[in-house]
């Protein structure tokens, strides 16, 4: 009987949690976690399969002979740049864990924002409270760029709570349900959005092009006057000072950001003394590891039982 081979773990993740995921996992197969010392110096030729995070700068010279690379997390951009990534298939991680966890995310800042959270949180540390304004769902339109996994699922469950939902992408693929724009069709998205949220993949079309030039182009027949931006797709995509400029003169009512232009955000942000901003550390949709490894579990098992491999990234898009 031919040898199964084995999988290399290259995770810049918490390692409890890695330790604990891989109890159970690849049960058929050896797993090589490059983390434990007697792994690191281990000739890798010969082995098919690496889930990488951040990896070592070395790993691609010493396993020459993959033949496909599993990114541990649903963005892949930074996978794209790693020196010496072979020209292999690259697959990244979709599972109904990290979707819901994004979806969750994108669900709690609308409501955050609908119901003026933070002006009541102001009012509480002055213990002066005035009733404000209580528009609705049905009153605000939320654009979703980037209409994918992610986005539709956190559309759908917007559309349940009331909000009108459309969606961009730059194909404008068509999404039952919902209205949806391509590339020649921007303005006319914009036009109509009062909550845009940002969950599109960086790429170099994609790099600052949440700017000053795109905030003023969105809808401000809103409840509030002006526009909310929320982003938790990448930081790249997102200019900050124009953030800052923006909903210090207006442009933007509000916005919720998890993703920033350096991570760890800087102490000298201007984003933590900001009211208008609701801030998380990049922790929207953390991937679950256990998920991380059955999603590349069944993946190779398609590959080696003679199926295609799913949620290949097409290198030419960057996503």
């Amino acid at each position: 009987m031919q040898t199964k081979s084995p999988v290399i773990i290259d995770l810049k993740f918490d390692q409890e949690q890695v330790a604990a995921a891989l109890k159970g996992a690849f049960a058929d197969r050896e797993v090589i976690n490059l983390v434990h010392p007697a792994n690191r110096n281990r000739d890798l030729s010969g082995i098919d399969y690496a889930v990488v995070w951040k990896p070592g700068a070395d790993l691609f010279s010493r396993a020459k002979d993959l033949k496909v690379v599993f990114s541990g997390g649903a963005g892949v951009d930074h996978v794209l740049t790693l020196p010496g990534l072979p020209d292999v298939p690259l697959v990244r991680f979709v599972d109904e864990t990290l979707t819901t966890r994004m979806s969750e995310w994108v669900v709690m800042q609308c409501l955050l924002h609908l119901r003026q959270h933070q002006a009541y949180e102001a009012q509480r540390e002055k213990r002066i409270w005035r009733e404000l304004a209580q528009p609705e769902a049905k009153d605000l339109t939320v654009g979703i760029m980037g209409f994918g996994v992610l986005g539709q699922d956190s559309a759908r469950k917007l559309k349940t709570l009331g909000f009108n939902v459309i969606g961009w992408s730059k194909s404008g693929r068509k999404v039952e349900g919902f209205e949806t724009f391509d590339e020649a069709g921007l303005d006319a998205f914009l036009g109509r959005t009062d909550i845009l949220v940002g969950l599109l993949p960086l790429t170099p079309e994609t790099k600052g092009i949440y700017n000053t030039g795109l905030f003023t182009r969105l809808s401000r027949r809103g409840p509030f006057g002006a526009p909310v931006f929320i982003n938790a797709g990448r930081g790249g995509s997102q200019v900050e000072a124009d953030i800052v400029a923006s909903l210090n003169d207006g442009t933007l009512h509000g916005a919720s950001l998890d993703v920033f232009e350096q991570e760890p955000l800087p102490l000298e942000s201007p984003f933590w003394g900001m009211d208008k901003v609701f801030m998380t550390p990049h922790a929207s949709a953390a991937s679950d590891v256990a998920a991380l490894f059955r999603h590349v579990a069944a993946q190779i098992e398609r590959l080696e039982s003679g199926r295609p491999l799913e949620h290949l990234v097409d290198r030419s898009a960057g996503y």
